[in-house]
């Protein structure tokens, strides 16, 4: 007999229950769930069925169900290929929104360098970084694909190289002792105690959760990187306090280059006193090239917790009070499309 909606239903608040508590889950347990609605004399017959068909079972000692290896065989499948689908549309979706962002973003940074006369720089948002979830995958022999699933969305795959060939049911395992332990977790957490625990979990298979872990760990570490978009790096030759050859030529390499300035506009979104319009004259900026420019910076939210940075490079005495204007505009702008968005 296939299993209906209800069954299925009924089945997973058992299991879910039962991981939670440990304890045998009875009728009137799954009654009181808001999502059931169903008596407590329905949930018995479709226990009864249930039990009959081998997904739950009964310890002599209590009136309660407990899932069966057939049980979790069956929520550990459906629950994947849940998850395998939502990762697949999650994908389409963010790889369109991605291309349309970055688009985005390097026609703010044109707009703004032809609208001011000044270089302009825009870096992609900086994301949270906790797992949201990961999802191994048999890729070929010798072979698995990590999908991993960041806060705000962000997917990353790795392949990951194993000496060892993994059947269905290592890669299920492996599967869900990663998820127990890492899901909601950022590099920072992902401590020894939990790296001990995970390798206990894993027993003859802790060669492959270590290089699991490696993956997840890089990926995590390129998460925290950010994107920088510049325009208009030749408006600096505008300048004849600037246009100097060797003074130039310094300063049109650090924007071309984008490293320093990258790690500059990193270090700012992580300070919450540099949310606002900022204005950094000749020295106060950590950029030597930079030492005879300014630096306005300003901070857009595509959501909540999510920053990236706009700047506008110029001479000290650049027209302040319409780069501040012109920056404050965009913002306005900025927060109605991603309101819009979502």
């Amino acid at each position: 007999m296939e299993l209906d909606n209800r069954k299925i239903k009924i089945l997973y608040a058992i299991i879910q229950n039962y991981l939670e508590t440990g304890e045998p889950v009875g009728s009137r347990t799954i009654a009181k769930l808001a999502d059931i609605n169903l008596s407590s004399a329905t949930i018995r017959n479709e226990m009864s069925d249930l039990e009959e068909l081998g997904y739950i079972m009964q310890p002599h000692t209590s009136a309660g169900r407990i899932p069966s290896d057939k049980g979790y065989r069956f929520y550990v499948d459906l629950m994947l290929k849940d998850k395998k689908q939502e990762v697949d549309d999650m994908k389409a979706i963010l790889l369109d929104k991605a291309d349309k962002m970055e688009i985005l973003l390097q026609q703010i940074a044109k707009m703004l360098a032809v609208n001011t006369n000044y270089t302009t720089m825009v870096s992609t948002p900086q994301y949270k970084h906790n797992i949201r979830f990961i999802q191994l995958t048999e890729l070929e022999e010798f072979k698995i694909l990590a999908v991993i699933v960041l806060e705000g969305n962000i997917i990353k795959n790795k392949i990951i190289k194993i000496n060892d060939y993994l059947d269905n049911e290592v890669i299920l395992k492996l599967n869900l002792i990663i998820n127990t332990y890492l899901q909601g977790l950022d590099i920072s957490e992902i401590n020894i105690p939990i790296i001990t625990q995970l390798k206990e979990q894993a027993g003859e298979y802790q060669h492959v959760i270590n290089k699991i872990l490696d993956a997840i760990i890089n990926v995590l570490a390129e998460a925290e990187n950010i994107e920088l978009y510049t325009s208009g790096s030749t408006n600096i030759l505008r300048y004849p306090e600037l246009s100097e050859t060797q003074k130039a030529a310094d300063i049109m390499y650090t924007i071309e280059e984008k490293k320093v300035l990258k790690e500059f506009l990193q270090d700012k979104l992580e300070d919450e006193d540099s949310r606002g319009i900022q204005v950094y004259i000749g020295n106060e900026t950590p950029v030597k090239s930079m030492e005879d420019c300014s630096v306005v910076t300003a901070t857009y939210e595509i959501e909540e917790g999510i920053y990236g940075k706009i700047g506008i490079i110029g001479p000290k005495r650049m027209d302040y009070k319409k780069v501040v204007a012109t920056l404050q505009g965009l913002m306005i702008q900025l927060d109605c499309i991603f309101k819009d968005k979502t």
